[in-house]
C-alpha cells in the first residue's frame, strides 16, 4: 500500500491546485474523488440506477447518466437530499479509491482529493490529511469563473457548504490559499517535506 496523502476543502478552494503542486513535488498519483465520482454517474452504472430510483427522472440526461447540475440543484438546497445521495456515493467511491491506489507503486505517494475527506471514509485511507481554506468571496470568484454559474446559484453552492471550523481540529496540516501562488507553493513545499519526513518511503 502506497502512503496516502488526503487534501479537502469547500468546494473552490483550491484543491486542484494544491494536488498539481504536490505531484511536482514528488507524489505518483494525484486521484480526484470528484472525477471519481462523474464515472459513477455514467450510463449503466449501478450508482446511476440508484441515483435515477431515489431522485427520480428530472435528475438524469437523456442518454442515461447522471445530470450533474440538476442532481446538484435538487441537493445543494436540501440537506436530507444531499444526505440520501452520500448514503448511495460514498461507499461505491471508497471502493473505486481502492482500486485507485492498487496503481500506485509500493514506496511512492498518493494523493486523495475529496470534499468528503473526512465525513466519507476515504479519510481513513490516508497517513495525513490537509485541509484548504481561502476567503469566501475568493470560492465565490472561482465557482462563477469555474463553472459559470451566476452569482445567485454560486452563493447557494456556498452556503450548503459544511462549517470548516469542526474540521481545523482533524487535520494535520491547513494550507490557507487565500495569498499569492508563491505563498501556497511554500506552505505546500514544507507541508510535504514533514510529511515525507514522518512517513518515509
Amino acid at each position: 500500500m502506497p502512503r496516502v496523502l488526503g487534501i479537502t476543502g469547500n468546494i473552490a478552494s483550491g484543491k486542484t491546485s494544491v494536488g498539481r503542486m504536490l505531484l511536482a513535488l514528488g507524489a505518483e498519483r494525484y486521484i480526484d474523488a470528484d472525477a471519481v465520482v462523474h464515472r459513477l454517474y455514467e450510463r449503466d452504472q449501478p450508482i446511476a440506477h440508484q441515483v435515477s430510483a431515489a431522485f427520480g427522472p428530472a435528475v438524469m440526461a437523456s442518454d442515461g447518466s447522471v445530470d450533474r447540475q440538476a442532481l446538484g440543484a435538487v441537493v445543494f438546497r436540501d440537506a436530507q437530499a444531499l444526505r440520501r445521495l452520500e448514503l448511495i456515493v460514498h461507499p461505491a467511491v471508497g471502493q473505486a479509491l481502492l482500486q485507485e491506489l492498487a496503481a500506485v507503486s509500493p514506496s511512492g505517494i498518493a494523493i486523495i482529493d475529496a470534499v468528503k475527506l473526512l465525513e466519507g471514509g476515504s479519510g481513513t485511507l490516508c497517513q495525513s490529511k490537509w485541509l484548504i481554506v481561502c476567503p469566501l468571496e475568493q470560492q465565490l470568484t472561482r465557482l462563477m469563473a469555474r463553472n459559470h454559474f451566476g452569482e445567485a446559484e454560486a452563493r447557494a453552492r456556498l452556503a450548503a457548504q459544511p462549517d470548516l471550523e469542526p474540521k481545523k481540529a482533524l487535520v494535520d496540516e491547513i494550507i490557507d490559499n487565500g495569498g499569492s501562488l508563491a505563498e501556497t507553493q511554500r506552505q505546500v513545499a514544507a507541508a510535504f517535506a514533514r510529511f515525507c519526513h514522518r512517513f518515509p518511503a
